[in-house]
């Protein structure tokens, strides 16, 4: 068999569930595709144009981080402040803060310098072993603003090897042109912002914040309905600050991912589970904000909902672009295994974009990405605080 690249003397965690690390494994590449990834004693013959010695390196699969707000214009760090000297997130919010505030620096900014503001958060995720990318709109709040911020998002997949995936998060907050009419925003995001997206092709998934602040479940659900006639599948910002029963609404919708998940509940967690439905977790936000109500990750675990993590990089509440140390805080935050944390950027979070058939593990037919490790063993990438133990990425074999 012909193979474009074979990397050797590799240990590998391949993140198939149920699978155990392979101790002297080799995985080969063709035409950006896994051929083969398992132990050196099973593998076949190959013709390979280029062979890597891994020196015994720890291979998996390159990291997905499946919830971010990469693309935005400012920050808010007056805002973090304002809440060290008490304030709470939902005070900021209903005073113009919040999301309102980002809001008025991206629509003031360009095309060019959202992608220009975006690329150094970007590259360092890259630095840090990420092939695949989730990232949001939902900061423009105007047909023409979150149009501009899904190109935006969408070049920096051309100016760097890496996967991304865009989700249109229209129903994020109530413009100020809206105040007392959320209704008539909804019409505004149902009627011309989701077919636009759609007719443009920019949007792979629709996003809602289901929230006291953000909107109610059954304004979320039109958004849902009006995603689905458009073919996009949809997840949910849900139980963050409260329990409206978002999770419940993304279950029955079938959605992706329900994400924050603070406030989840029983009946949410089952939902959940019949959906397969996976729950992401957003340990940078819980710390940032100092939260103190845990996501109920013993019902999740007993129920068997996929877990994911993710940097929820957004410049409010979780400006975050290392997303080692998210698995590090979902480790010592919220009491996940490594195990949960590693399937956690990989597999699982594969899963909450619906890339599980493409990417999350190291399997043939997959693509071939990538992330090559200096470390003893894998709980390095989720004890360590700060490191960057990344030796090599590969992206669709390069």
């Amino acid at each position: 068999m012909h193979c474009d690249t074979v990397w050797r003397n590799a240990r590998l965690l391949t993140m198939i569930p149920g699978a155990s690390p392979i101790a002297d494994g080799l995985v080969a590449a063709r035409d950006g595709r896994i051929v083969f990834a398992g132990p050196a004693a099973d593998v076949p013959a190959f013709e390979s144009a280029q062979v890597v010695d891994c020196q015994r390196r720890w291979i998996t699969p390159a990291l997905i981080d499946a919830h971010t707000h990469l693309v935005h214009a400012g920050n808010r760090a007056r805002e973090f402040e304002l809440r060290l000297e008490g304030a709470s997130y939902e005070e900021i919010a209903r005073k113009g803060g919040g999301i309102l505030s980002t809001m008025r620096a991206t629509r003031a900014a360009s095309e060019e310098e959202l992608v220009a503001s975006a690329l150094p958060r970007l590259d360092a995720l890259l630095g840090e072993g990420v092939g695949t990318i989730e990232i949001k709109s939902g900061y423009g709040l105007d047909l023409a603003s979150e149009l501009k911020m899904l190109r935006a998002a969408r070049r920096l997949g051309d100016l760097r090897s890496v996967r991304v995936v865009t989700t249109f998060l229209g129903a994020h907050a109530l413009p100020p042109e809206f105040t007392g009419n959320p209704d008539g925003y909804i019409d505004l995001v149902c009627g011309e912002m989701i077919p636009a997206v759609a007719a443009e092709g920019l949007a792979d998934a629709v996003d809602g914040f289901c929230e006291g602040i953000g909107f109610s479940a059954a304004q979320i659900g039109r958004v849902f309905d009006a995603a689905k006639a458009h073919g996009l599948p949809v997840k949910l910002h849900a139980e963050q600050l409260s329990n409206l029963g978002g999770a419940t609404l993304a279950a029955r919708y079938g959605a992706l991912s329900a994400d924050h998940l603070e406030h989840l509940d029983e009946a949410g967690v089952a939902a959940m589970a019949s959906a397969g439905t996976v729950a992401m977790l957003l340990p940078g936000a819980y710390y940032f904000c100092r939260e103190a109500q845990l996501p109920p990750i013993v019902a999740l675990r007993a129920a068997g909902v996929p877990i994911a993590l993710a940097t929820d990089c957004n410049p409010g509440t979780s400006p975050l672009t290392s997303l080692l140390l998210a698995m590090n805080m979902g480790a010592t935050c919220f009491r996940l295994t490594v195990a949960e944390c590693l399937a956690g950027n990989t597999i699982n979070a594969a899963r909450a974009l619906g890339l599980e058939a493409e990417c999350g593990s190291l399997e043939a037919g997959k693509s071939c990405d990538l992330a090559i490790w200096d470390i003893e063993e894998p709980a390095e990438l989720v004890y360590r605080m700060g490191a960057r133990p990344l030796h090599a990425r590969i992206w669709r074999g390069i």
